[in-house]
């Protein structure tokens, strides 16, 4: 029981930790608390929400009241009082009640939206700035030792044991990964301007320089099942189907007669009349195509959220095959790197005079031409998975 459990902890300490260094968890939190756009999403959401309880109650009820002076004046006056309440046909207030209900759902879904494509634009750059992280890690390395084979062939120039040209070779080496280092540097400080946009102006830092794991759904199907089921553009467009159908059965109700009910009274000289009245519309020409154009308009939108599932489905099948390629790639290149790389026995090699400097530039050259491959393709990698668990975010 006790290896069991020494078991089960070695397993989890290891994950906690990795867990612990992904650096998109606090980036998303942080954005999704302090981005701008999302706050005015949100209260343009809230708006919508209250606009779409407005006009599912009862029409405001009518008082008049009426005092008329007779003429001859030996008649007297004449008072009349009457409140009033009318209503459509009682079915038509339960589906105005269904209609709000999904509009609200529906704007809820509009804001998760375009969440997702904030939060998911947020993710892009954090990639991004992991990648260049990790070519900043790398160039750091390249630099002290170009330093190093610059310093050392200044001082074989000095004991004429090497010629200006290889010198001149070492510095255009130094001063080549200086450069690049540079411009690493503006991309990395144009990428955290944006994620500090993106975070309401907030300071926000990445500093990891590897990925977190990212793993590929096995069973693709179920996926995209799972994924569609939670996709918020492909359940508004079900929504507005409702909505629709919701609106044929409204515009039947409200063909039916329409009532008003209420009290009156009547006041003469000596006489007064009360009790109650009662009237009814019949809407034969107000409503006249309206059940036509609403079963129109939920044909219309059926015809849209097949149009989206086929565009949603192509659209993950894609970047799913592009993930699964660019996942066996990165996996093949970083192999291939570890197993293969010889930039300590170059560099040992150059120090004991056994190549030149000019065939140590060329082949770890090579190298690095192999390790920027990798770096790249596993970024473009993470891309992938990212744009496929979008809906997840």
């Amino acid at each position: 029981m006790k290896k069991q459990l020494i078991g089960i902890i070695l397993t989890i300490i290891p994950l906690t930790a990795l867990l612990a260094q992904n650096p998109y968890d606090r980036v998303l939190e942080s954005i999704e608390s302090n981005n701008r756009t999302l706050k005015a999403l949100r209260e343009e959401a809230t708006t919508r929400k209250i606009a779409s309880r407005t006009g599912i109650y009862l029409p405001d009820p009518e008082v008049e009241f009426h005092h008329l002076w007779g003429k001859p004046r030996a008649i007297g006056n004449r008072t009349d009082f009457s409140v009033t309440q009318s209503f459509d046909f009682p079915t038509a207030y339960g589906h105005r009640r269904e209609i709000a209900d999904l509009q609200e759902t529906n704007a809820e879904l509009t804001y998760q939206s375009e969440r997702i494509g904030i939060l998911l634009s947020a993710k892009r750059v954090a990639i991004e700035l992991v990648y260049l992280n990790a070519r900043m890690s790398e160039l750091r390395l390249r630099l002290q030792n170009a330093e190093k084979i610059s310093e050392a062939t200044r001082k074989m120039l000095d004991n004429g044991e090497a010629n200006i040209i290889e010198y001149n070779k070492s510095r255009l080496n130094l001063t080549t990964i200086q450069a690049e280092m540079s411009l690493l540097q503006s991309e990395q400080v144009g990428l955290q301007s944006e994620l500090r946009r993106l975070n309401g102006g907030q300071e926000i830092e990445i500093t990891e320089d590897r990925y977190p794991p990212s793993v590929l759904p096995t069973d693709f199907a179920s996926w995209v099942a799972g994924m569609e089921r939670i996709n918020p553009v492909l359940q508004y467009v079900k929504g507005e189907i409702a909505i629709g159908r919701e609106q044929v059965k409204l515009s039947r109700a409200l063909t039916l007669p329409k009532f008003k009910a209420g009290y009156m009274s009547e006041k003469v000289v000596g006489e007064q009349f009360q009790g109650i009245a009662v009237g009814l519309s019949l809407p034969l020409w107000e409503n006249k195509n309206r059940m036509q154009e609403a079963r129109a308009r939920v044909k219309t939108t059926e015809t849209m959220l097949e149009d989206q599932k086929r565009q949603f489905y192509n659209h993950l099948e894609g970047a799913y095959l592009k993930a699964s390629v660019l996942q066996k790639n990165a996996a093949n290149l970083r192999q291939s790197l570890t197993v293969h790389r010889n930039e300590a026995l170059l560099k040992k090699a150059l120090d004991a005079g056994e190549i030149s400097l000019l065939d140590y530039l060329t082949e770890i050259g090579y190298y690095y031409d192999a390790l920027e491959q990798v770096l790249a393709t596993e970024r473009d990698y993470e891309l992938a998975v990212a744009e496929l668990n979008a809906m997840g975010l």
